[in-house]
């Protein structure tokens, strides 16, 4: 009897959460989007609420608005489906046939409505601050272990309790080059390996890692990063794809903030709000918070008329800004409340006023072609005095934003602009405090809010890129998802200590490097060990993570190692003059340009690939990318046997081979300019025997056999996994 009733209590239980679920998923938002504008807690049309049971049980003037079990005697069916020619809603038009189907069913089936506390989106409050995420960050105590530096005693303390342990240190020449490529991208000399190697004073890592953070090629490293997360184009993506020729500008702001160590609160601020900041600041810093915009500006436009769909390009800045900063998927609560974070459709439209009353510089568009609303660089100032007639900021202007009218939006049903429905005032996430966001459009306030001390999610997330980074994969997983259907932190107390220590050093990104890169975890070798067993995807990281050299990284390689790299900085693109634009959907703008300046400089054209980056998993400039895919696909391995570029690259170092006097000096030349070391007594045999068979069966005749010969093992160098893989 007991487990018959026990039985029965747990089937009736599952059957009210099937039927809260279908109301939640299907007649809510049908109600909120439709109905609670005009019969809900600001107004009553009739004496009518249908924002509770309470309120559609009691009715209004003409009674109740349901009976359960009866939707064809209830009025709410008879008004929506149009049945009464006197009283016919909602007064927009009406329902979709799958809506009036949804609050059919729902009445037939009982009219059950959830009980229980208040939710936002997919979570109560209550539930809502219980999630890890969405707590305070307080600095935890590190473990009391042998480790000296805190990280290594919390990574320890999670390996000891699998009974693991940390890897042995790597060996200098692979430290160097670890460190070398994850700082600036880049392969370190031979001369700086040998020195390293044999440097006998006290820290010679840590000097390492400072003379790194110091060169100008760490902002072009790190700077790539965050144009990954915030989908940076030279192109605006819609159906014509039209050029940007200054988009430019942002992409070098953000190289130059990293290289500065520009205070990540203060690198957040500018890019949403330097427009305003630069007008309330010294006028040397102007010019750059108007370009620090460009964040906002290079968002995804679409269409045939741009200005017809700027609804979408809403929802590109607030996904970015909800997945890059926040780790939020604000993106999901356009077309309904998030049905798994505690997001609504309300806080979605809270933040879409703030960008609809922002005036986006204009790319063109197929339909009008020439771009407009690009923002000046000089002062006002200036302009007002005529100076930057004689001044080189002669008119120069910048892919940015400004401030536009401010005003409040109606939420869009479906996400569609053209079912409007209740206004929403611009205020801050409801889970966070729901602070009004008032001022101008409110991006600054908006900024301000998510740098506060008091938002648990901004300094996690970051914390978290870093040493994604730095090791391959982050403690958080999915590090643009922090919420419920993202990765639990695998070491929930070290992100912690890291997001802390980010805060109190005054948001330094180069402080978190040097903590991190300092630590024993950090330096270990990566060759694999048989006890290691109880952690087979290296979760917990006993040892180093083996990778391959990204797009970026192999280009760049090829690049020095042949001695063609140019290391200064780039400028705007040859685009064509924009009086000569004709794009269409049919002939868009898919135009490279080639360069033998860093890979970051490289365009990047939204509806076409670059053809090296496209290969060698490449961010994608059409949405947030948190970490780069590693494929290993047929097309890569031909690349390396076929591809010109590729073979330009090895015939110049074999070239520069060529030029020693004898094999021996020849050989040394060719492997310390692609591995930054001579070659072992069986490499040098090798290498002898391969340039004998394959100058032999070579047709070619004359001193071209020997280059021929010589390029060919330099390919062979170059495909070696020492050159394409770091341990």
């Amino acid at each position: 009897m007991r487990s018959a009733a026990i039985t029965f209590v747990l089937i009736a239980a599952s059957a009210q959460a099937a039927d809260t679920a279908f109301f939640e998923a299907k007649v809510r938002p049908v109600l909120v989007t439709y109905c609670v504008k005009c019969h809900g807690p600001d107004k009553q049309k009739g004496g009518l609420r249908l924002d509770s049971a309470a309120g559609w049980q009691t009715g209004g003037a003409n009674g109740p608005a349901i009976k359960p079990g009866s939707p064809e005697e209830s009025l709410l069916i008879t008004v929506i489906s149009r049945t009464d020619d006197k009283t016919r809603m909602p007064p927009g038009g009406k329902l979709s046939g799958p809506e009036i189907a949804a609050l059919t069913r729902w009445i037939k089936e009982g009219a059950v409505a959830p009980v229980g506390p208040a939710r936002v989106g997919g979570m109560t409050l209550a539930e809502a601050q219980s999630w890890w995420a969405f707590q305070p960050i307080k600095r935890p105590a590190a473990p009391r272990n042998a480790a000296d530096n805190p990280i290594d005693a919390f990574i320890q303390s999670k390996l000891a309790a699998r009974k693991a342990t940390l890897s042995p240190p790597a060996d200098r020449r692979t430290l160097i080059r670890r460190a070398t490529y994850d700082l600036i991208g880049l392969p370190p000399t031979a001369e700086e390996v040998e020195a390293f190697e044999k440097d006998t004073s006290p820290d010679p890592f840590a000097r390492l890692v400072d003379r790194l953070l110091a060169s100008p090629h760490y902002g072009e490293r790190w700077g790539r990063h965050w144009l990954d997360l915030v989908r940076y184009a030279d192109s605006a993506g819609e159906n014509s794809d039209h050029p940007l020729p200054h988009a430019w500008r942002y992409r070098n702001w953000v190289i130059d903030a990293f290289n500065a160590d520009k205070p990540y609160d203060e690198f957040i601020r500018e890019q949403l709000a330097g427009d305003i900041l630069a007008v309330q600041g010294p006028p040397g810093d102007y010019a750059s918070r108007i370009i620090a915009t460009g964040f906002l500006a290079v968002a995804r436009r679409f269409g045939h008329d741009i200005d017809k769909d700027m609804h979408l390009t809403h929802e590109d800045t607030i996904d970015t800004i909800g997945k890059t900063l926040l780790g939020l998927t604000l993106g999901c609560a356009r077309c309904h409340d998030h049905k798994y974070d505690p997001l609504s459709s309300k806080d979605y439209y809270a933040l879409y006023g703030v960008f609809d009353s922002t005036k986006y510089a204009y790319p063109g568009c197929e339909f009008k072609q020439q771009p407009r609303d690009l923002v000046p660089l000089a002062t006002p100032t200036e302009r007002l005095r005529g100076v930057f007639i004689a001044s080189a900021r002669t008119q120069q202007v910048a892919y940015a934003v400004t401030e536009g009218r401010s005003h409040d939006v109606k939420v869009q049903a479906g996400g569609d602009p053209e079912k409007p429905g209740s206004v929403v005032p611009r205020r801050w996430l409801e889970v966070l405090g729901g602070q009004p966001l008032s001022g101008g459009s409110g991006r600054l306030e908006l900024a301000n809010r998510i740098v506060a001390r008091d938002n648990p999610l901004t300094a996690r997330v970051m914390a978290n890129r870093i040493w994604l980074h730095h090791f391959g994969r982050g403690l958080v997983e999915s590090a643009n998802d922090f919420g419920v259907r993202g990765s639990p932190a695998t070491h929930p107390e070290l992100l912690d200590w890291l997001a802390t220590e980010f805060i109190e050093s005054g948001w330094s990104i180069k402080a978190l490097h040097r903590r991190i890169m300092l630590s024993a975890t950090y330096q270990q070798a990566s060759a694999s060990r048989p006890d290691l067993s109880v952690d087979p995807k290296n979760e917990f990281y006993a040892r180093f993570n083996r990778r391959r050299l990204s797009a970026e990284e192999l280009r760049d390689s090829l690049l020095l190692v042949s001695g063609q790299l140019d290391r200064t900085p780039a400028g705007p693109h040859p685009f064509p003059p924009e009086s000569a634009w004709n794009f269409t959907q049919h002939v868009p703008f898919a135009s490279f340009y080639e360069t033998d300046k860093r890979s970051v400089y490289l365009i990047a054209v939204r509806n076409r690939r670059h053809p090296f980056l496209g290969l060698f998993d490449g961010a994608d400039p059409n949405a947030t990318t948190p970490q780069r895919q590693t494929t290993t696909v047929p097309t890569q391995a031909l690349y390396f046997l076929n591809d010109p570029f590729f073979h330009a690259q090895a015939e110049k170092i074999a070239r520069r081979a060529l030029a020693k006097a004898d094999e021996v000096d020849r050989l040394n030349e060719l492997f310390v300019a692609v591995l930054q070391r001579p070659p072992t007594n069986r490499e040098r045999d090798l290498a002898s025997g391969f340039l004998s068979r394959y100058t032999n069966e070579l047709a070619t005749a004359g001193p071209d056999k020997t280059v021929v010969a010589w390029s060919a093992l330099a390919r062979i160098a170059l495909a070696s996994n020492e050159f394409l893989y770091l341990d």
